[in-house]
């Protein structure tokens, strides 16, 4: 952030950027949290974005706190099957981003996303305290293994841990679509300067994320497998806690957007009234359409949107009837809309295909919590007199991650800016692409190195027996590291389209959906799984992923998710060729 100013002087220079906000107050209609105009120099911009960033990190912290380890704990401590454990992690995961879309319905309509954080952290704070009780109170912890008899846990011990897990999930729902959204918002869209400094605040925001994942992935997985899992899940707790109270700490700075109304209804009220207008023609000139006269909006928190020549059908909801014209009301959005809530639909809608795709990509990153940790098991986890938690192979990840955002910001993007004249170097489109490419050497990787343990097990006659082959762990290191690559690229892409190009007031609507793409990937994972499981096990086989992974063939499920990620990176190239962007006024 230090060379930022050097950044915009040299854009300044070479013309692609205009200082337009001249102005005291800011041109996007924020507000400060009294609701009334803000000042550019006091609020808003990098001097809110520490809180922000430091509500993240330690957010992050305390959820991968539990993820990162979740599938050791119900493998060691709950005694479930490899496939169990692997499908109760992705299913979980799943809801931590299906809830998303509970916390931005209610931001867009009703709370804004400052008070939305605020409740569902509140909520998170008390799914981590029972989780830490279900792992430091005797009559809720799991019994543990006498010799080799592993008794189960009851039906208390079970209902506890998963009632405090699934309220985690509930919780982070209303902070991750919100969060992002909240920081970006700090930067007027109407100061061609402070848009520049956004582009470089997805980048720092997910480099925070990851700060906090590094923490989790080495020092927390260690208190756990060393030190006990009530101290383990116990820091996490002590982690929310401290967000909470950074995210509080900052609201004299921050820019506030009001909420817009409820998104869904608006999107309801086009299809009723492209419906009871279906026998009307859409006039040529577009014009003709209905939309306010007024210079804002008629949508609170949203900028007028410009009318697009695509999906025409929805624009029958604009037209003007005679009724209409007689009466002169125009009141009633189920009988007509303007231009602007129309095209939010037609953006959605606009949006699915690009959307679709990333679902591929999160099902080849939940490995990374899943089978890359059952892989790592079954490999030489030492280093002299230490061991090393397989879940801590996945810091190498973040390591990619925090050595890459940096690179990407300070290197990549004023080199590319140079052959593209981007102001972001790459589009959001480009960017994810370079990211499913990545995917695809990630799971190449991950299949290559799961290939050489298994000969090597065969060679040493391991195949039968359940125990780690003389393979070094950090032979996974290669594909931690491409898939933290193909992160930076994928995932800080998507955040970038979802703001950037969803409309104002569906902002954190559409950022629960770049989430609910992950969850899909979870669950898709889940499915892959007992498809492949059902399949694989016919006729009394051991299958690719047995609980022994020497006599099982993990690398079939890794070629697997590489051929089904080729394959979905070509849909995607097509897609981003015919997307259109959006154009505000």
């Amino acid at each position: 952030m230090g060379s930022l100013q050097e950044e915009e002087r040299l854009l300044l220079e070479d013309g692609l950027i205009q200082n337009e906000g001249d102005g005291l107050y800011t041109g996007d209609g924020s507000v400060d949290i009294k609701g009334n105009r803000v000042l550019k120099q006091n609020t808003g911009n990098w001097r809110a974005c520490p809180f922000i960033l430091g509500t993240e990190c330690c957010e992050r912290l305390a959820y991968y706190g539990i993820a990162t380890n979740l599938v050791t704990y119900l493998t060691r401590k709950l005694h479930e099957g490899n496939v169990s454990a692997a499908r109760n992690v992705t299913t979980w995961s799943g809801t931590c981003y299906l809830t998303p879309l509970i916390g931005a319905v209610l931001a867009d309509a009703y709370w804004g996303r400052y008070w939305t954080i605020a409740v569902f952290s509140t909520i998170y704070f008390i799914g981590m305290g029972t989780l830490t009780l279900s792992a430091s109170v005797p009559a809720l912890k799991p019994p543990e293994c006498v010799d080799s008899v592993c008794p189960s846990a009851s039906p208390a011990q079970y209902g506890v841990f998963f009632f405090g897990l699934y309220l985690i999930a509930l919780g982070t729902g209303g902070i991750k679509p919100c969060v992002s959204s909240f920081g970006a918002d700090q930067f007027d869209d109407t100061d061609k300067m402070e848009r520049v400094k956004k582009g470089s605040f997805f980048n720092w925001f997910y480099f925070s994320i990851n700060i906090g994942a590094l923490i989790s992935s080495s020092l927390i997985v260690w208190v756990q497998d060393n030190a006990g899992w009530g101290l383990g899940f116990g820091i996490p707790t002590l982690f929310m806690g401290i967000a909470i109270f950074s995210f509080f700490s900052g609201t004299p700075l921050y820019r506030f957007q009001k909420p817009g109304g409820s998104p869904v209804t608006r999107m309801c009220q086009v299809l009723v009234a492209t419906f009871r207008k279906w026998n009307l023609d859409v006039p040529k000139d577009s014009s003709l359409l209905y939309e306010t006269q007024d210079k804002v909006s008629a949508i609170k928190g949203s900028r007028k949107l410009e009318h697009s020549d695509e999906l025409t059908c929805l624009d029958k909801a604009a037209v003007i009837s005679e009724t209409e014209t007689k009466t002169g009301d125009f009141s009633n959005p189920w009988r007509v809309c303007t231009v602007t809530q129309v095209e939010e639909l037609k953006i959605l809608i606009r949006m699915f295909p690009i959307w679709a795709t990333g679902i591929v990509f999160s099902a080849v990153y939940a490995q990374m919590s899943t089978m890359f940790v059952e892989q790592g098991t079954m490999m030489d986890t030492s280093i002299g007199a230490f061991t090393i938690p397989p879940a801590s192979l996945s810091t190498f990840d973040v390591i990619s991650v925090i050595f890459w955002v940096p690179v990407y910001d300070r290197f990549i993007v004023p080199i590319a800016r140079r052959f593209t004249g981007k102001e972001r170097g790459f589009s959001e489109l480009q960017r994810m692409g370079i990211g499913l490419f990545l995917s695809v050497l990630c799971m190449s990787a991950a299949a290559v190195v799961e290939i050489n343990r298994l000969n090597l097990a065969k060679e040493l006659d391991l195949v039968d027996k359940e125990v780690a082959v003389p393979m070094s762990i950090f032979w996974q290191v290669p594909q931690y590291f491409l898939l933290g690559a193909a992160e930076i690229f994928t995932f800080i892409g998507q955040l970038e389209f979802f703001y950037d190009q969803s409309p104002d007031a569906m902002r954190s609507l559409c950022s629960a959906l770049s989430l609910l793409t992950t969850s899909l990937g979870n669950y898709l994972s889940s499915l892959i799984l007992t498809i492949v499981t059902y399949f694989s096990t016919k006729d009394g086989k051991a299958g690719w992923i047995p609980d022994n992974l020497n006599e099982g063939h993990l690398d079939y499920f890794f070629w697997l998710l590489a051929g089904l990620s080729l394959l979905n990176m070509l849909v995607y190239v097509v897609c981003a060729k015919r997307y259109k962007k959006k154009k505000a006024s």
